[in-house]
């Protein structure tokens, strides 16, 4: 098989459709369709069925579909590479919105300080759609809170984060230091969307013990919690380390269960880590262990 052949493949199992694949890649159909027969008939699997005049991708298709995106990944970065070897180098990174918004920047702008040969392209999102991104390929390694649930992606603990309760000045809560867990049972919470990781440790928090509560606001930031919460719409929880510049609200925490949750660098199993990256990957893991803040 050839680049040409993962790439038909690759197109025609996004698109559905080898005619709409012929015209995403500039090729005619029975070339597409050539290329899918050829690679069923040297390894005598079925990657589609053909149903109706509709593909249906079959579960070898799936698992070769996983196989098919890292190997073309890998090869246009290894393109990149040998066409800006002698100038530049590109590192996509990502990283979850508490990571993303207090942590890597400072980061960032100490590697590019000592590497100006390596460009960082940096692309916050949720846990879940980075971890995503880094099967696909198109990230080359991340910084998330929560957990990892896929085989596919290495992940390493590298600090351990702090989370509290917060509630707005008029809330019940305020008065209060601290609070018992099921204390939260039935209040309005104001939370992240689904897939981030500090949704996932609230909902572990509250719902494998039993505690129900009141899911009133969703949000895609913290800036936009903290602003609700300060309102009195609810309580929230978030990292300790975001809430260094807010006094709008109080700090709560928990009296039998300790807040702590830990980031994690990740990158795919089968990933190539070029010197650039190597250092880049070094050089997180040593902020997070010194902790300087």
């Amino acid at each position: 098989m050839t680049i040409r052949d993962f790439e038909i493949f690759i197109a025609v199992a996004e698109t559905g459709q080898m005619g709409v694949a012929s015209r995403k890649l500039y090729i005619t159909q029975p070339t597409v369709s050539h290329a899918i027969m050829q690679i069923e008939k040297e390894y005598h699997v079925k990657l589609f069925e053909r149903l109706s005049k509709k593909l249906y991708i079959t579960e070898t298709g799936r698992e070769f579909l996983e196989y098919a995106r890292h190997i073309t990944a890998t090869y246009h970065e290894m393109e990149q590479f040998l066409y800006h070897a002698s100038s530049q180098q590109c590192i996509h990174i990502g990283a979850s919105l508490t990571v993303g918004s207090f942590f890597l920047s400072d980061i960032i702008t100490g590697y590019e300080a000592e590497n100006p040969n390596v460009n960082i392209r940096v692309y916050i999102d949720n846990s879940m759609n980075i971890i995503r991104k880094i099967s696909e390929g198109t990230l080359d390694v991340a910084v998330i809170e929560g957990n990892v649930k896929t085989k596919d992606v290495i992940f390493k603990d590298i600090f351990e984060d702090e989370m509290v309760i917060i509630c707005g000045k008029t809330h019940p809560f305020a008065g209060r230091s601290s609070i018992n867990l099921t204390d939260l049972a039935g209040k309005a919470f104001v939370l992240r969307e689904e897939g981030s990781g500090t949704r996932e440790f609230l909902t572990d928090l509250t719902e494998n013990r039993g505690i129900p509560i009141v899911e009133k606001w969703i949000c895609h930031s913290s800036d936009s919690i903290i602003n609700i919460v300060a309102s009195g719409q609810g309580v929230s929880i978030l990292s300790k380390s975001l809430l260094r510049h807010h006094d709008e609200v109080n700090q709560i925490a928990i009296n039998d269960f300790p807040l702590k949750r830990s980031f994690k660098i990740v990158y795919h199993k089968d990933k190539f880590l070029s010197t650039g990256l190597r250092k880049l990957i070094a050089g997180i893991e040593n902020k997070f262990h010194s902790n300087t803040w």
